[in-house]
Formats: C-alpha cells, structure tokens, sequence
C-alpha cells in the first residue's frame, strides 16, 4: 500500500466503533507513518450503563485512540444523541463534507453499507454522498451484519492486534459487551487471516476503490 494511502479518515458513529470496526489496520497505518484522523459522532450518554458517569465515554475514547498513538489534533468528536442521527442528516452530511474539503482524504473507512444499526446506515449513506471522488472501504462490525461481503483484506501481524485489544480495553463501561472479549477479536482476526493464507486481517466491504 505504500503511496497509495497517505491520508486515512475513519468515520465511526459511536466512539469505540472505528476500534471495534478497523483497529488492527489503523494500528498497521500509525505504525507506517500514515496520517490517521478519526472522526466520531457521539458518545451515547443515553446509553451508558447505570454506574458510570454518563461522559465516561468521552475520556475512555480519548484514552483509547491515545493507545492507538492518533494525535489529538486528528481526533474529531460530535455529541449527537444516539440512535437518533437520521434526525440530524443534513447536518452530518455538512461536516462531513467539510472534512473531505479541508483533509482531503485518500481513503475513507466507515461502515458497511449492510450495517443494520441505524446511525451506521446514516453514517454509512452520508459518508457515500460526501466522499463520491474518494476510496472508501466498509469495515466489518458482524452482529450488525445479515449480509458481508468479504472482498478486501488488510494483512495484519499480532502486535497490531494486541493493540487493537489494548485499545478497547480502556472502553471499561463497555467490558459486559460480548465483542469486547480479547478471546473474540483474536478469533475473528484469525479467521479473515486464514481466509487469505496470512496469520491475522481485518476484512472491509469494498464500496468504492480509487487509483490515480
């Protein structure tokens, strides 16, 4: 991939999905020296588990792409209500739009235009609509997904998983969630690593692929 993406902007709806979606790969892409900005859309404070302050995600989303070494100038955060962002479309769309003008990506992962959560469908269509002259890849979140297809690999080595699953640790009002077991992430990395003959990948819908 050397020279072909330089630039990589990672939409994720909820604060911990662009980990939970592409961790491994943007752990590869850091490592490799590439400019990684992460875009994330709200961090559900309707939806925090009794217990936790309702901002929690906030900081363990900081804590987490500082894991993942993404500069605080590449971390992009909005606060909009969850499972409510079809309600604020147009205006996703306008920011959106303001990122591919002022960033000017080379590559766009967001997720899967099969992704049933209805905030990644919103986020999934708006990205489509704003990035139409740039690559974009879908990543895999597989208990939103009925249908995935399985046509772009990403070849990861075990320390890029590893720090994947350092990453979502920090997620702690999120531990209770099956996904995020380590056991899981390995598995589901070793599966789309055998898929293509190498020990570990992340799988991506590929929804648009541009070479210049």
């Amino acid at each position: 991939m050397d020279g072909l993406f330089n630039r990589i902007l990672i939409l994720s709806p909820h604060a911990d999905d662009s980990e939970l979606g592409c961790g491994g790969t943007v752990a590869r892409f850091v490592e490799e020296g590439r400019e990684v900005h992460v875009a994330a859309f709200s961090v559900c404070e309707e939806s925090v588990p009794e217990g936790f302050e309702k901002d929690i995600l906030f900081h363990e989303w900081h804590q987490a792409l500082a894991i993942m070494e993404i500069p605080e100038d590449c971390r992009h955060l909005f606060r909009y209500p969850v499972r409510y962002f079809m309600q604020h479309r147009q205006e996703i769309l306008d920011k959106l739009i303001q990122f591919r003008d002022q960033l000017k990506p080379d590559l766009v992962l967001l997720p899967s235009s099969q992704d049933l959560h209805q905030d990644h469908q919103t986020i999934a269509n708006e990205g489509l609509r704003a990035f139409k002259g740039t690559s974009m890849l879908g990543f895999e979140i597989p208990w939103n997904n009925i249908h995935f297809e399985t046509r772009s690999f990403i070849h990861l080595e075990k320390r890029h998983i590893e720090k994947k699953i350092q990453a979502l640790a920090c997620y702690r009002s999120q531990g209770f969630r099956g996904y995020a077991d380590p056991g899981f992430i390995f598995s589901l990395a070793k599966t789309r690593g055998v898929q293509i003959e190498v020990p570990y990948a992340e799988v991506f819908e590929t929804i648009r692929l541009i070479i210049r």
